[in-house]
């Protein structure tokens, strides 16, 4: 008896879990589709093109900067060797600073990962933002915006969406790790991201809708 009882209430846990993360999901693809929607203020087409990986990070807590405790929960998908994006891995977003373009209680957060490089730093146990990897952040707008020297040599390029407002950001000095309960309410086991990202690993059903949106605005064919 005791044993059904701890494994109901385990099997309630997952489930609660993994709704949360399809939640996440759901807004992590909303986010990007109206980041992508403006054209003048979105990601410049040639930076997102040249991507390697993307991290989205919805509604990311200004607050906990203060406290130095965890902030942020968001997912990761890299380019496939045929066509089309990866499953979704997941990821922790911990310290750093959003620097003086931030406003607001919550914030969300896009990264591109421009080069295998960045990818194997991505893919680490864990790694911060210009410690480990060089970033920039991001120019927003037209093509001809983004040609920029650090731009052009940074391995990750960070952007950040407050108020409405659509801006780069500086995330130095911020960590991101696996986010393991993440990845185990998605795929019902523990996988690391690596697997996921590059190897044949099936989506999830709800993250249909987010990798759509990716293959829409930038499928390498």
């Amino acid at each position: 008896m005791l044993l059904r009882l701890l494994c109901s209430i385990s099997m309630a846990g997952f489930l609660v879990a993994g709704e949360e993360e399809d939640k996440r999901l759901d807004t992590a693809a909303v986010m990007f589709e109206e980041v992508m929607g403006i054209a003048d203020k979105a990601i410049p087409q040639d930076l997102l093109d040249k991507a390697e990986c993307a991290v989205l990070v919805p509604g990311l807590k200004k607050g906990a900067f203060i406290f130095g405790a965890k902030y942020g929960r968001g997912f990761v998908l890299c380019r496939k060797k045929d066509a089309g994006w990866s499953a979704p891995g997941a990821v922790r977003v911990e310290g750093g600073s959003f620097g003086l373009q931030i406003g607001g209680s919550e914030t969300d957060v896009i990264m591109l990962v421009m080069n295998q490089r960045g990818v194997s730093r991505l893919l680490s146990s864990k790694f911060t933002v210009g410690a480990d990897a060089s970033a920039a952040a991001g120019p927003v707008g037209r093509t001809a915006a983004a040609e920029t020297d650090a731009t052009m040599r940074a391995e990750i390029l960070t952007w950040s969406r407050s108020r409405g407002v659509f801006a780069g950001i500086s995330l130095q000095g911020a960590t991101l790790r696996p986010d393991k309960d993440a990845i185990k309410g998605l795929y019902g086991k523990s996988l690391l991201n690596k697997d996921i990202v590059t190897g044949n690993v099936a989506a999830p059903k709800p993250a249909a809708k987010l990798l759509a949106l990716l293959n829409k605005y930038s499928s390498r064919k």
